[in-house]
């Protein structure tokens, strides 16, 4: 089998079809049943699909996919068994979502073995090209073996954080999840990975055990993989980059953002309110904060409420996401403080969901107030928007200590939720023509990645060529 380029990176605007339907071949994809991980699998999926290759979707019950959405997809739909454990969900904690992880690695592993034997058997030997999963299924390396199936491994985090995650110590009588703001290494860097800092680690979760046997699974089963695709551009990671490929024995190809290769579509699992668009046309330039928590973080009463009270203190104008259950016994807006909307009037608007690409795109847009999810961080740097960063747990406190320390395109609010330190990092991020540069300067970066020859183009090329080589295999 060929090996590729592994230099790694890159991506492919043209879209050209590169087979010609005569040897059109067939790729299966399984994604988490996350928002945050269905999207960059959907996006990759009708990435490969414009370079020849016919896709099926595999996915649970649970969160499935919208079919109509993707009519040039074949879906399958196995069990997850999830209702044996209803009482668990929606997950309010870390805890619960490792659980919930573990949970869908034990209960899946028939359903999917059954479901990918019967696509073996049904298209016939030498159709498929190989499996995709997101790195989170852990458990499907061993069927794809026991297959003969080639196992790719997406990864939708930074590079960054699965490098962070494999040195860093999760167990639990670590000083790491004890320590408090009086303990002198509160503030210190953490010798295994110095961009992260001890109280870095106390936030990415509340399960340490759940924690370290996740990523002791996840990467060893990347190692094992067939090759890892990442949701990230070189310009952006190089040195993460290097590492990965230093430490993995096995081809790495990033060829993102994947959602740039599109216009802004959406596979959201909440409805969008598009109205806001218009109501974005009607503001200043870069005069507006957007703030988004993402589709699983929940945050206090409280927290909601100094929230409401720096945005109103900031006097800039606002579109605020509050999806319905964000706040802890809370349905949706009750736990405002008291003649909020009336004090702010037509400069704040709140909304259940957004069509966050287009938000961010929108010229109004000043400023990201995120969560930092990964897809989030990618799709501000893709659009020039400086943050403000409020990660809740997992991958999100290593992304905004990049977003803040090494990229220094945003603000980190550190210690939670303050409304004077809210007031102050939105006229920081609003103000700061240094860090808006910066920002945009790795906009240009993401462009140009893009574009032919570019760092992503080139990794896009390669890959298609990696998997065309498996199906030459088989023939």
């Amino acid at each position: 089998m060929p090996s590729p380029n592994m230099e790694t990176n890159g991506s492919d605007t043209n879209l050209r079809h590169t087979q010609s339907p005569a040897i059109r071949r067939r790729i299966i994809l399984f994604p988490m049943p996350f928002q945050g991980h269905i999207n960059p699998m959907l996006q990759l999926a009708n990435i490969l699909h414009t370079q020849g290759f016919e896709i099926t979707i595999i996915h649970t019950e649970y969160n499935s996919p919208n079919h109509s959405n993707y009519p040039h997809f074949t879906f399958n739909s196995i069990s997850d068994r999830l209702s044996e454990i209803e009482n668990h969900l929606p997950m309010k904690a870390n805890a619960e979502a490792l659980y919930f992880v573990k949970y869908l690695n034990i209960s899946c592993v028939d359903p999917f073995r059954g479901c990918l034997a019967g696509l073996l058997e049904k298209y016939g030997e030498g159709s498929i090209g190989c499996l995709i999963t997101d790195a989170g299924f852990y458990f499907t390396q061993a069927v794809a073996e026991s297959l003969k199936l080639p196992r790719m491994v997406l990864r939708t985090s930074s590079v960054s954080c699965v490098l962070a995650w494999g040195v860093l110590p999760f167990f639990p009588e670590n000083n790491y999840f004890n320590l408090t703001k009086e303990d002198p290494n509160y503030e210190s860097s953490a010798p295994e990975f110095p961009v992260i800092k001890f109280k870095d680690v106390a936030k990415m979760t509340t399960n340490p055990d759940g924690m370290r046997n996740y990523v002791t699974n996840m990467i060893s089963h990347m190692k094992a993989s067939s090759g890892l695709i990442w949701n990230t551009f070189k310009e952006l990671e190089e040195p993460s980059l290097e590492t990965i490929v230093q430490q993995f024995s096995v081809p790495s190809f990033a060829l993102g953002p994947f959602h740039k290769y599109f216009p802004a579509s959406s596979s959201s699992l909440i409805e969008q309110d598009k109205t806001v668009l218009q109501w974005l046309d009607t503001q200043s330039p870069k005069s507006v904060i957007y703030i988004s928590f993402g589709s699983i973080a929940h945050i206090t009463e409280s927290e909601f409420q100094e929230i409401a009270h720096g945005l109103a203190n900031s006097g800039f104008p606002f579109l605020w996401v509050v999806r319905p259950g964000i706040v802890s016994c809370s349905n949706w807006l009750e736990s405002l403080p008291e003649k909020f909307l009336e004090s702010v009037g037509d400069r704040g608007r709140i909304v259940k969901w957004a069509p966050q690409q287009e938000v961010l795109a929108n010229p109004a847009t000043g400023c990201f107030w995120t969560h930092c999810g990964w897809n989030s961080t990618l799709e501000s740097i893709c659009e020039g928007v400086p943050m403000i960063c409020s990660p809740c747990f997992g991958d999100q406190p290593i992304d905004a200590r990049y977003v803040s320390d090494v990229w220094k395109i945003g603000v980190y609010l550190e210690d939670g939720f303050d409304r004077v330190e809210i007031k102050m990092a939105i006229k920081r991020v609003m103000m700061d023509e240094e860090m808006r540069e910066r920002i945009n300067s790795f906009k240009e970066k993401v462009n140009s990645s893009l574009e032919e020859g570019g760092s992503s183009h080139q990794s896009l090329k390669r890959l298609v060529d990696y998997i065309l080589s498996f199906c030459n295999d088989t023939q």
